[in-house]
Parts: structure tokens; C-alpha cells; sequence
């Protein structure tokens, strides 16, 4: 399943994934932000269950800010394991 997460407080303004039936998240990528940064997140999370990426990304800040686009990726994927982040459309190839 695909989703797009509209972020809130961070540069990055939106997180495109793939998320399986088990859980599993694929083809992560941010709208703007730190471009470097948030590739090395694409790439290191690539293949990870959600629960462990939560773990470890959740809570982090960016300089003063209160979140920051790791834990906005977290709070995306808490959204999309509850159902509250509904599916995005995918388009298709003609």
C-alpha cells in the first residue's frame, strides 16, 4: 500500500512510501528537507519493519524545533499502522 504523509514543523514538506501486509516499508522519499539526510533515511530504512523504524526515529528534534523529519516519518508510519493515514492514490501507466 502507498501513502503520502503531509508533514508539519519540519523543511521537508511531504514523506512518500510503500508499506506491506507485514509491515514492511519500501520506496521511502521525502519532499524537500536536507536532501543528503533524508536519502541516508530512505536508504537505511529501506526493507524495515515499521514498529523498529518508529523506535528509533520517534521523538527526534531538528536545531529548536520540536520534531523533526525522522519523527515526522515515525508519526506517519504510527498513522499508517492504525489506519488513520488513509492510502494515496497511486497512478497508473497508460
Amino acid at each position: 500500500m502507498h501513502y503520502t504523509y503531509t508533514t508539519s514543523g519540519t523543511c521537508s514538506r511531504s514523506i512518500d512510501f510503500d508499506m506491506d501486509e507485514n509491515s514492511t516499508v519500501s520506496n521511502v522519499s521525502f519532499v524537500n528537507g536536507c536532501n543528503g539526510n533524508l536519502k541516508a533515511i530512505s536508504i537505511l530504512t529501506e526493507g524495515m519493519p515499521a514498529a523498529d523504524i518508529i523506535h528509533k526515529l520517534e521523538g527526534l528534534t531538528c536545531k529548536s524545533k520540536p520534531t523533526s523529519c525522522g519523527d515526522q516519518f515515525a508519526c506517519a508510519l504510527k498513522q499508517a499502522l492504525s489506519g488513520s493515514l488513509p492510502q494515496a492514490e497511486v497512478a497508473q501507466n497508460s
